[in-house]
């Protein structure tokens, strides 16, 4: 349905442009036209070229590399909207950076995820809608509606489809089992953990695998790909253990630092992720396949646009 009376806005931020026109095609709707520049000292400048007042505003961008620009690139959009009278002003996430940033795992750690909901808060956001939040939690740290979409059902559709020989569901640790649990549902397969020891950031020893893996097909699942240190060494735990084949997917493909390298090395047949991320360049990988969730975001803002339950988008489709 296309929305053509002005009630319906959309607008992206430079962190991830292919998505928000994919989200704007499947919608119906023109993105609105912002311009940004930037001044001399790096200052952030932003002019919306069209009037959004008395308008439902969603304006999508992901705070993913380079986080603090694409932060606070985003907050300047939600202040030039609330100050231009805009309806409601409807923050879309694909991915939520300093998520990881989640409690305080040592004496004196900031909660930097809840600093940054305070901030977009602040800046005058009505209503966020996110993917695959790294900590459940994060939504309590708002004191507006938080929609939470989930990957889940995106890969859960893809590895369904592929009609995997006696698969199995491993989750890389135990925060993870309740996002494995979800994926092993939706392939009626049974559920592995790996028990990990993170000794410091980016820094991962595997300890043992609970569960049966000996002779299966085995699919790794995260919400986040960062250094691949933690996928990368479970694959080759798993591989010890005798699973016959290995897949892994997360929902955001942070790849930094020797990622493309280790995925290309690892014993992983193919690595599953979606576009919350741009990824601009996958020479250093040929092992990645990127799914979309531009359908499922743009359903999800319909349905709020139409103010409809958006339930039905936390279920796979098989």
């Amino acid at each position: 349905m296309a929305y053509h009376d002005g009630t319906l806005k959309l607008f992206s931020g430079s962190s991830n442009p292919e998505l928000a026109k994919a989200i704007a095609k499947h919608i119906g709707v023109e993105l609105g036209t912002v311009h940004l520049r930037r001044f001399s000292d790096g200052e952030i400048h932003i002019q919306l070229d069209e009037s959004v007042r008395g308008a439902n505003v969603f304006v999508i961008q992901s705070t993913c590399a380079p986080v603090n620009e694409n932060l606070m690139e985003l907050l300047v959009m939600v202040d030039a909207l609330k100050r231009a009278s805009a309806k409601s002003i409807n923050v879309v996430i694909p991915y939520y950076g300093y998520a990881r940033q989640d409690r305080k795992a040592r004496s004196r750690d900031p909660i930097t995820a809840k600093l940054v909901a305070n901030l977009i808060e602040t800046a005058g956001a009505h209503r966020v809608i996110a993917m695959d939040l790294h900590a459940m939690q994060i939504q309590g740290f708002f004191d507006i509606p938080v929609d939470h979409l989930l990957g889940v059902p995106i890969l859960g559709d893809y590895f369904y489809e592929k009609d995997l020989e006696n698969p199995v569901v491993v989750s890389p640790d135990h925060g993870g089992v309740v996002r494995a649990r979800r994926l092993a549902d939706t392939l009626n397969a049974p559920l592995a953990i790996i028990d990990k020891r993170r000794p410091e950031p980016n820094v991962v020893e595997v300890m043992n695998i609970i569960g049966d893996v000996a002779g299966r097909t085995a699919i790794l699942v995260d919400d986040i790909i960062d250094t691949a240190g933690t996928i990368a060494l479970a694959a080759t735990a798993l591989k010890e253990a005798g699973a016959k084949e290995l897949y892994a997917c997360c929902t955001h493909p942070v790849l930094s630092g020797p990622a493309m390298e280790r995925l290309q090395n690892s014993h992983l047949k193919e690595v599953v992720v979606t576009d919350t991320i741009p990824l601009r360049d996958l020479k250093g990988c040929t092992k990645i396949r990127v799914l979309s969730v531009a359908p499922l975001i743009g359903e999800a803002i319909t349905r709020i646009h139409e103010q409809k339950s958006i339930s039905k988008l936390f279920e796979p489709h098989v």
